[in-house]
């Protein structure tokens, strides 16, 4: 079995850890975190910093981002694009309770987590992640380092721009557009095309008083 290292100990990477051991595809080697840490992760150590990057790509050839995006996707681009040039490999990772149809496309560096709908005709961009419970619908585009929330659904047709954020059990109408570095909040329903960093729905401005 290859071996993984993971870089970023989070909350997020706890859940990209179920996934990984699910899949049984790839040995955790142990986990990369921005300074040294005297602790593990579900069992798996730290061993090392993003100092030692470099060295470990020497070691390791795949790796995989396991940081965290919602408010921007720029650390998780940073990593991604800093361990492509030193040479790293990053798999897509699919969780076995997931259904990924065999008539999609998955960019490298992506994670399909439990319970996710993948359905034919999609085409996801690299590092992104596809959070539990998720579903994106039939010819769904979903750009370079987005992050799809539990419980989200993406309905058919869809074009995503790259580094947008979907909230957790938000929806969006079939066939539109969502521009690139996008957020939508949590729990709310998207029935129109929204342009480029654009937030759904926009926080009222309340008027000042006289």
């Amino acid at each position: 079995m290859e071996e993984i290292l993971l870089v970023g100990g989070g909350g997020h990477c706890r859940s990209c850890i179920d996934v990984i051991e699910m899949e049984n595809k790839y040995r955790i080697a142990g986990i990369i975190e921005i300074k040294e840490m005297n602790r593990s992760v579900l069992g798996y150590p730290i061993i090392g910093t993003d100092n030692n990057l470099q060295e470990l790509v020497k070691q390791y050839q795949n790796f995989f981002i396991a940081i965290g995006q919602i408010e921007s996707a720029n650390v998780r681009i940073e990593k991604f694009e800093y361990l492509k040039k030193l040479g790293a490999s990053f798999p897509v990772i699919i969780s076995p309770l997931a259904h990924v149809s065999k008539h999609s496309a998955l960019g490298e560096g992506t994670i399909i987590m439990h319970n996710v709908v993948v359905n034919a005709g999609v085409q996801i961009g690299k590092n992104c992640i596809i959070n539990t419970g998720s579903i994106i619908e039939h010819d769904v585009v979903v750009g370079n380092y987005c992050h799809i929330a539990p419980g989200a659904v993406v309905n058919g047709g869809t074009k995503i721009g790259a580094k947008t954020f979907l909230g957790s059990n938000s929806a969006t109408r079939q066939n539109i557009e969502i521009g690139e570095g996008a957020f939508v909040k949590s729990g709310v329903t998207l029935s129109v095309n929204i342009g480029p960093n654009e937030i759904f729905p926009e926080k009222k401005k309340v008027p000042k008083k006289a």
